[in-house]
C-alpha cells in the first residue's frame, strides 16, 4: 500500500466503505491506531475526493476509486468521473458486475461501464483493482482476460461466491481472493476458501455491510477471520497473520 507498505500492519481489511460509518473520520484514526492496512472502497466517483481528502495523512488506509454496478442504473453517468480521477488513483473499487435478480435489468450497462473501467486501467497499467462478481463470475473473468493482462492490473476478487473451477480459473490468472467473516459461515464456502491458494488469501470486512451482534463489523473485526481461516486451513493464528500480511506486500509491491 506503499507509505512504507502501510507501515508494517497487523492485520488486513482489504474492502470497507469507510465512508457510509457515521464515525468516517474516526474509524480512519482507528485503522492507524489498531495497525490494520485497509483499502476503504467508493460506490461512486463522486465519493472519491472527499475519502481521499480524509486518508491523506493516513499510515494505513488507502482509498479505491469506485462504481458499484449495483448503482450503474443511476450512475453510469459518472463514468467520465471515474475516468478524469482514475489518474490519481492506485486502486480500483468497488467496481465489477452483479447479475443478481435484483441487479440483472442493469447487466447490459454494467458490462459496458465495466468494459471501460478495465481498459481505462489497462492503458495506465499497475492498478489494483477489488471487483464485485455476484452471479457473474465467468462473466467477470471473460472481461479480464479480454480486456486487463495480468501485467497491466492486479484484480482481487471481493467476496467470492463462484464455483471451485472458477476460483482455479482465477488463480490461474493470477487474481487474489478476500475473505470476510461472512462467506466462512458457510459450509459450501468454507469449502471453498479451504481450497484457494494460500498466497492469495486477503482479509476484508465489507463493513458496514457485514454485522457482528447486530452492529456493522469494523476493520479490527478481521482479527477473527484471521483466526477462522487459520483453524479452516489447519494453521496457528501467527501462521496465518503472517501470510496475510505477506501476501499484501506481494500484492502491492508494483510490478515494474
Amino acid at each position: 500500500m506503499t507509505r512504507t507498505q502501510a507501515a508494517c500492519p497487523r492485520l488486513v481489511d482489504f474492502h470497507c466503505h469507510l465512508d457510509l460509518y457515521q464515525d468516517h473520520a474516526a474509524l480512519i484514526r482507528e485503522c492507524d491506531r489498531e495497525a490494520v492496512a485497509t483499502l476503504a472502497v467508493t460506490t461512486t466517483p463522486k465519493a472519491w475526493p472527499r475519502n481521499r481528502d480524509l486518508a491523506t495523512a493516513s499510515t494505513h488506509v488507502r482509498v479505491a476509486l469506485g462504481l458499484h454496478p449495483q448503482l450503474v442504473a443511476e450512475r453510469a453517468v459518472e463514468l467520465p468521473l471515474f475516468e478524469r480521477y482514475l489518474h490519481e488513483a492506485r486502486y480500483v473499487g468497488e467496481v465489477g458486475l452483479d447479475a443478481g435478480p435484483r441487479f440483472y435489468r442493469s447487466f447490459e450497462a454494467q458490462e459496458r461501464v465495466f468494459e471501460r473501467v478495465l481498459a481505462a486501467c489497462a492503458e495506465q497499467g499497475d492498478k489494483i483493482l477489488t471487483l464485485h462478481s455476484v452471479r457473474a463470475v465467468g462473466k467477470v473473468l471473460a472481461h479480464l482476460d479480454r480486456t486487463l493482462p495480468p501485467d497491466r492490473g492486479r484484480v482481487i476478487l471481493h467476496w467470492f461466491t463462484g464455483t471451485a473451477a472458477e476460483a482455479r480459473r482465477a488463480s490461474e490468472r493470477g487474481c487474489y481472493f478476500s475473505i470476510n467473516s461472512e462467506m466462512l459461515r458457510s459450509p459450501k464456502h468454507r469449502q471453498l476458501v479451504a481450497s484457494l491458494p494460500a498466497d492469495r488469501l486477503l482479509t476484508e470486512t465489507d463493513g458496514p455491510f457485514v454485522e457482528a451482534a447486530g452492529r456493522p463489523v469494523r476493520p479490527s473485526a478481521v482479527a477473527q477471520t484471521v483466526l477462522d481461516l487459520a483453524a479452516l486451513r489447519s494453521e496457528t493464528p501467527e501462521t496465518m497473520r503472517h501470510r496475510i500480511v505477506t501476501n499484501l506486500r506481494a500484492l502491492v509491491t508494483p510490478t515494474a
